[in-house]
């Protein structure tokens, strides 16, 4: 390459260079928001409540149940909803990848051959006036075009267009990693308060089918004593409706019983009744840990899933207005060829068949009809309405957490007065009742764990 070819290389480059030193990020930088929340839980007073800073990475274990606690491992490894949310994740990184792809300078190689007839009518007329088919006797028409090269184009990020849609994409990424981790709250969550529920059906079962045996059995002797005229139609009425209400809440027990096993195989990514031969044998209620630690409402800002992922995608739609706004300014390129170009193959690759081009180029829009500025205003009432659901994401999540602690605390309450109506009396509607509250005390726990953003 000549020295003033060199020279005018150099002097672009520097342009170029120039241009991207001095660029600006135009648009909004995104800071953020602080939002005020109360110093502690309103209803942490109850029993059994602790607001001591809480390690919930592995809550469940709490209950001490070792089939819970493989139910939730082999969920964490199959289940299909975290197969979807993983995949957005990979979805997201690509997508990424393509938008900061534009802070880099495009190249392209080609090569063709054309085989190439000029018209004999679009030559010039001769100096001499004669004005047959071709002005140039003994000029060949028919040609051969040989070209390789490359063609590269580098779009200048001069107002920071791509450098806002690379930060909008970055927030993007880690949103996606956020519902991920919200998705992995929910299926510990539901895996946990099926099994409890699968668990509290069988309780009520074993209750039902031991009254129905003890109906029968006092059925059988009134209509003993009847016989002997110890007892009249009415005493025997009595018994049988006893009896036939407790025998037709089996059946309903049993359907729900059974749902709740399907359900955890959906959670599990298993065939309807592939978890079957595991619950069916019937074992206690999970155990309830004699002190629930919930630590503090601003930790809860830190934990939970759901309130990272939308102060995320609200830093995503920031700086989405920042890449809007880059369209009002000019966009400064640089693009260049280089390559061989030959009427013959035989000399095709030699010195004298070398093209080259470069050149800065500047584009401005004049007119679009307000299409740009119409744009911006839709990143701004984007990025209004993010600013919103993050905040009603917070107070969503705060009164998760306390409506969580006054349901565990109020059936607690309730489970120690059926406790002694069942002391007191062994009936039915009791036990039946005791082994609800139970279940339910334990699910209201699970409840808790999962309104605290615990599990991953």
């Amino acid at each position: 390459m000549r020295r003033e070819d060199v020279t005018m290389v150099y002097r672009v480059a520097s342009l170029g260079l120039l241009l991207l030193a001095y660029g600006c990020t135009v648009g909004p930088n995104y800071q953020r928001s602080d939002v005020p929340v109360a110093s502690t839980w309103k209803e942490a007073s109850q029993s059994g409540i602790d607001t001591r800073s809480a390690e919930l990475t592995r809550w469940w274990t709490a209950f001490n149940d070792p089939l819970l606690n493989s139910l939730v491992e082999r969920a964490v490894r199959s289940n299909l909803d975290l197969r979807l949310a993983e995949a957005r994740i990979r979805e997201a990184r690509a997508s990424r990848a393509v938008t900061a792809a534009g802070e880099w300078p495009a190249v392209d190689v080609s090569s063709s051959y054309k085989r190439i007839r000029s018209s004999e009518n679009a030559f010039a007329v001769s100096p001499q006036g004669g004005g047959g088919p071709s002005s140039f006797p003994g000029s060949n028409l028919d040609q051969n075009f040989y070209q390789a090269g490359f063609d590269a184009s580098w779009e200048i990020d001069v107002f920071g267009g791509v450098r806002r849609s690379v930060e909008a994409a970055d927030a993007t990424v880690e949103a996606s990693v956020e519902d991920r981790r919200n998705t992995l709250v929910t299926l510990l969550g539901d895996v946990a308060k099926n099994y409890i529920d699968l668990r509290g059906f069988q309780r009520q079962l074993a209750v039902a089918r031991a009254n129905l045996k003890a109906q029968q059995d006092t059925l059988d002797l009134t209509k003993v004593r009847f016989q002997a005229g110890l007892a009249s139609d009415l005493d025997v009425a009595q018994q049988e409706g006893q009896l036939n209400t407790t025998a037709a809440q089996i059946p309903t027990l049993e359907s729900s019983l059974k749902q709740a096993a399907y359900r955890l195989d959906v959670l599990l990514a298993s065939q309807p009744g592939a978890l079957w031969d595991e619950l069916s044998k019937e074992t206690a209620i999970p155990n309830l840990p004699p002190e629930v630690l919930v630590g503090l409402p601003s930790e809860l800002l830190r934990r939970r899933p759901d309130i990272r992922t939308a102060e995320r995608q609200l830093a995503a739609a920031t700086a989405q207005i920042g890449a809007a706004m880059a369209d009002l300014f000019p966009k400064f390129s640089l693009t260049g060829t280089a390559g061989l170009q030959s009427i013959s193959a035989s000399d095709w690759f030699t010195g004298r068949s070398r093209a080259w081009s470069i050149g800065p180029t500047i584009s401005w829009p004049i007119f679009d009809a307000g299409r740009i500025r119409a744009n911006i205003e839709v990143r701004n009432a984007q990025q209004e309405q993010a600013l919103t659901q993050y905040e009603k994401t917070i107070l969503t999540a705060l009164s998760d957490v306390e409506t969580s602690l006054v349901n565990y605390s109020r059936e607690q309450a309730r489970y120690r007065s059926l406790t002694d109506a069942v002391a007191a009396r062994s009936l039915y509607a009791s036990e039946n009742d005791l082994a609800q509250s139970e279940a339910t005390m334990a699910a209201n726990l699970v409840s808790l764990y999962k309104a605290l953003g615990g599990g991953w």
